[in-house]
């Protein structure tokens, strides 16, 4: 586990030790579960990405994102809500909205303000490591969630995944290798994010994606992740059979995000 990661997440366990003191698990449980718009507002995150798939489209999952760790300031005006209405308007079939706050810049009302002004299917994209940050994501209006393999052993990710889908949320599980991808492909979900992006060195490269595809049953969908920058980039992924990409770097830095995304993906 590279130092970055290590660090992100005893932050994270320290957040979650924190927000159950203000409210306890328990409370936050009951709370979801009896809410009946969190029950029934829901919006089906694989359904919209397979929906684009089978007219032709790719399946764009748009990220909302202020900062990185390696990049620092991505977007000086950001505002979530127009950023979604953009994403939507240009073609998105889903966003990821980042929460977290200490590394990427984020916060849950970033979530809240995006699902708001708009009619897609809302990730939270964060560093989950306890089940409490599941019922979390529901009760500020996730449709999804993502488990990143690398930072949670497979116990876990088997509850928090199951606890995601009797939320009715999907779930997208992360991986960075082949090791990795043997841990996820034991999990229900059939959405399989590969990160281009080694969390070890930060270092970017597609034949992550390529390389990993030959494991992969068919019955999976495959969402390439970070260094999509290009429609090279995106032809290249689309001729290997894979037509869901999560993108958020090139979006932010460009003027208008939608029209940057209606430019990479035609």
């Amino acid at each position: 586990m590279s130092d970055i990661l290590k660090k992100i997440l005893d932050v994270k366990a320290n957040e979650v030790a924190a927000a159950k003191k203000v409210r306890d698990l328990a409370s936050l449980r009951r709370d979801v579960e009896n809410d009946k718009e969190l029950r029934t507002n829901l919006r089906g995150f694989e359904a919209s990405l397979r929906g684009k798939i089978a007219a032709g489209q790719a399946g764009v999952i748009a990220e909302v994102k202020k900062a990185s760790p390696s990049k620092g300031i991505l977007r000086d005006d950001f505002q979530p809500a127009q950023i979604a209405e953009s994403y939507a308007k240009h073609g998105a079939a889903c966003l990821s909205v980042l929460t977290d706050v200490q590394f990427f810049q984020g916060a849950p009302d970033y979530l809240k303000q995006a699902r708001a002004a708009c009619d897609i299917p809302v990730l939270r994209k964060d560093f989950l490591v306890d089940l409490y940050q599941v019922y979390e994501a529901r009760s500020w209006g996730a449709d999804c969630i993502l488990l990143i393999v690398a930072a949670l052993d497979h116990g876990l990710m088997a509850e928090m995944e199951a606890c995601a889908h009797a939320l009715g949320m999907d779930v997208l599980v992360e991986v960075h290798d082949a090791d990795e991808l043997a841990a996820a492909l034991k999990l229900k979900t059939p959405l399989l994010g590969i990160n281009n992006r080694n969390l070890r060195t930060f270092e970017t490269s597609l034949q992550t994606t390529i390389g990993l595809l030959p494991r992969i049953p068919a019955d999976k969908l495959v969402v390439t992740e970070s260094g999509i920058l290009t429609p090279d980039d995106v032809k290249t992924m689309r001729d290997a059979d894979v037509h869901a990409f999560l993108v958020g770097e090139a979006f932010m830095r460009a003027p208008e995000p939608g029209v940057e995304l209606q430019r990479l993906f035609g």
